[in-house]
């Protein structure tokens, strides 16, 4: 009798923690407005956003890692053309595709990163790899290339990621001569973080950079502490938005620091920090996710492409009126 109440207490238990998993994600943030966004593209964005939080759920769900999760949750997004990474990323200025990722596992701060990817089907991926297969965190460029290869990772030709969409924004950018930037005033970098039943957490973010990026330029995707970070003391966070002032604010890292030293709540942490970046010039979003459970959004942009998942259901976002 005896036993069969200890193990009786021992599944209930079990099944609670089994239901304390969560998943936030974002597909960028800007000027996204309903004026701006077909009811076909918003239909499409919002069923794309669905899948990837069911994909990332169906690991958390089994008791997989946060950092399991958030891996496949990109990935479905990086082969949505919708958003920008992978495939469908912007162009550079010269007309090829540049990609960036980062990865950051909470429980022991391990991360990876790359830069200007040019052949890896799924950045993210690879920025796992350096994470788990290389002495280094962060490689750029040929190398990076080099090392997907020898990692045995999906390999696709640069045109793969090109789409008629983001050829055109560039070739509108390059006629109104507006300068280095996103013409639409929309941040497509996608990213996910995750708390799973074991209590740790887990972000992941992938990037196109930024319409007619030049001279290598490398936004705050893939940089550490800048738009990425996971700390199981904290949180886990994945930024989007304008990439030099993410940078100069250290925004991801910023946010867990406040909540390990200040005592504040995820949604005060965060929204601190973006208002420091609007300070400073900058637009964007990010998501966080605490080992307590908190999952928030913070934003400074009319809309962020968004959603949640729990044991208790899934729920998708654009505008900043929902």
């Amino acid at each position: 009798m005896r036993f069969s109440l200890i193990l009786g207490a021992l599944l209930m238990s079990t099944a609670a923690q089994a239901a304390d998993w969560k998943l936030v994600i974002h597909g960028g943030a800007g000027v996204i407005e309903r004026s701006r966004l077909k009811p076909v593209q918003e239909k499409e964005i919002r069923a794309a956003l669905d899948r990837a939080l069911a994909a990332g759920s169906e690991i958390l769900a089994g008791g997989g890692s946060a950092l399991d999760a958030v891996e496949k949750t990109v990935k479905v997004l990086e082969d949505d053309p919708n958003f920008n990474a992978g495939k469908g990323a912007v162009f550079t200025y010269e007309g090829k595709n540049e990609l960036d990722a980062a990865i950051m596992d909470g429980r022991t701060r391990a991360a990876g990163a790359v830069t200007g990817v040019t052949m890896t089907k799924n950045p993210v991926g690879l920025a796992r790899r350096v994470m788990e297969n290389s002495p280094h965190v962060f490689l750029s460029r040929e190398g990076a290339d080099q090392f997907s290869k020898e990692q045995g990772l999906e390999q696709v030709p640069n045109s793969y990621f090109a789409t008629p969409e983001r050829r055109r924004q560039l070739d509108e950018m390059k006629a109104r001569k507006v300068g280095s930037f996103d013409v639409d005033l929309k941040y497509g970098t996608v990213g996910a973080v995750a708390l799973d039943a074991q209590g740790h957490v887990a972000a992941a973010t992938s990037t196109g950079g930024l319409t007619g990026k030049r001279w290598a330029r490398i936004g705050d995707s893939p940089i550490i502490g800048a738009g990425t970070y996971a700390d199981d003391r904290a949180c886990a966070v994945s930024a989007t938005g304008a990439g030099e002032y993410f940078i100069r604010e250290g925004v991801a890292h910023e946010i867990c620091a406040r909540l390990r030293f200040t005592g504040e709540s995820a949604k005060a942490a965060a929204d601190t920090v973006m208002a420091e970046v609007k300070a400073l010039g900058g637009t964007g979003g990010v998501i966080v996710v605490t080992p307590k459970g908190e999952t928030e959004y913070s934003f400074n942009t009319p809309g962020m492409y968004r959603g949640k998942a729990s044991a208790e259901g899934r729920s998708v976002a654009i505008f900043g009126d929902e």
